[in-house]
């Protein structure tokens, strides 16, 4: 690693801030965060920066970037000053590798934020893995990339050892969203959609599995290309149907037109998702038909959570332009998470990185601990987060508003 004492002082006065490294001065890339400290440690993010999924991936940045300031701030860790370096990812998976591949050659970079799609992830883990370093996803939440494809099965086996994650997984949020409109919505008749992505088709998978043992009957199924933006096909079948219910595995830019178009075409049914409809854009896109839709979302609502006071109040300070969305607080914590591993190998090395510090972050990650801004952080056997809480949101009065925060009881 080149993040040991230095050889020469040579600033580096990009945003103002004099950042110094063993290797000679350092261009500012991807935040200001470097505020000073005699090594550079990198932050990676990785994020759909561009394009319709960029609302979440800025908050995550955004996230990522405010909990490296306060770090350097704090002197959290002695000798270090984080910087990050955030990657847009346009969340396709193979922009996705390629900056997975980018941020493995930079040697000071020692963990990664991201990515926002679980399809993403895929094409990334491996390299990271390899690499020895560490990847923590705020918002990943298909269940196999931590506990391997037979999951379902009760044969889980982590795949890859560097990666981690602050959010829990579809296995929980599919069925917690089949209890929620079975038990409470009273809704028995769902037409199922998907996207055909990774996260799309899981999430509807583990939520048609609940729903039907439940005793809900699927009145219909289909796909869509979240690309194509028409779906007035798929309205007609809804329509037709019967259901009183759709639930949607996807994301906002294509959930929101489709419950617009499914209503305008006469459907009295609630759109159902997971938490990529959670989001103020989904609303905006969907119209006022949204009105009594539901999403489901990881964690509790961090706007009513005492730990989270701090980062809501100095994000609003920061003055970023986007809202830190529904990762910010996870993107936060990841964040933190890697500060924390990278702080407990620092010292136990008298005060500096190793050599093989990388992999070693890698193992300080199992045991990280600490209490976050969403609530406990801390890691199980697979990587995944031991915090399994989730929250039903309805759109009321142009906002997602809460009605239901607890953990999936099979």
């Amino acid at each position: 690693m080149r993040q040991r004492s230095l050889i020469a002082m040579t600033a580096a006065l990009a945003a103002g801030a004099l950042t110094l490294t063993a290797c000679g001065s350092r261009d500012d890339k991807g935040g200001d965060s470097a505020a000073g400290g005699d090594t550079t440690v990198v932050i990676g993010v990785d994020a759909p920066l561009t394009g319709d999924l960029s609302a979440l991936g800025l908050g995550i940045k955004n996230s990522v970037d405010l909990a490296a300031k306060q770090a350097n701030e704090k002197k959290h860790v002695k000798g270090v000053t984080f910087k990050i370096e955030a990657l847009d990812d346009q969340a396709q998976p193979s922009s996705g590798q390629q900056n997975a591949t980018k941020l493995v050659a930079d040697k000071d970079v020692l963990g990664v934020v991201g990515p926002l799609n679980s399809s993403v992830a895929e094409s990334m883990q491996k390299v990271f893995d390899d690499a020895k370093l560490v990847q923590v996803s705020p918002a990943n939440t298909n269940p196999a990339l931590t506990q391997g494809p037979n999951w379902n099965t009760g044969d889980k086996n982590r795949p890859y050892k560097a990666y981690f994650r602050t959010a829990t997984t579809d296995a929980i949020q599919g069925p917690f969203a089949a209890q929620y409109i079975v038990n409470k919505a009273k809704k028995t008749k769902a037409f199922i959609i998907d996207d055909k992505k990774t996260y799309g088709a899981g999430l509807a998978a583990t939520f048609k599995a609940e729903f039907e043992k439940l005793g809900g009957k699927v009145v219909g199924t289909d796909h869509v290309n979240p690309e194509a933006k028409d779906f007035s096909a798929v309205a007609t079948k809804v329509k037709n149907s019967g259901a009183d219910v759709v639930y949607y595995g996807g994301e906002y830019p294509a959930g929101g037109p489709l419950s617009k178009q499914i209503k305008d075409a006469g459907a009295k049914v609630v759109i159902a998702g997971g938490d990529a409809l959670y989001s103020g854009e989904y609303i905006k896109l969907a119209g006022a038909g949204s009105a009594g839709d539901i999403a489901t979302s990881v964690g509790a609502p961090i706007e009513e959570l005492d730990s989270a006071k701090e980062f809501l109040a100095n994000y609003k300070n920061a003055n970023y332009k986007e809202a830190y969305e529904a990762y910010g607080g996870y993107a936060y914590d990841s964040t933190w998470a890697i500060i924390e591993a990278i702080k407990k190998v620092v010292e136990d090395n008298d005060g500096k990185l190793p050599e093989d510090a990388r992999a070693k972050v890698v193992e300080a990650m199992q045991s990280v601990s600490f209490d976050g801004v969403t609530g406990k952080v801390s890691f199980d056997e697979f990587g995944d987060t031991t915090n399994k809480q989730l929250t039903v949101y309805t759109v009321e009065g142009g906002k997602h508003k809460p009605v239901e925060s607890g953990t999936f009881t099979g």
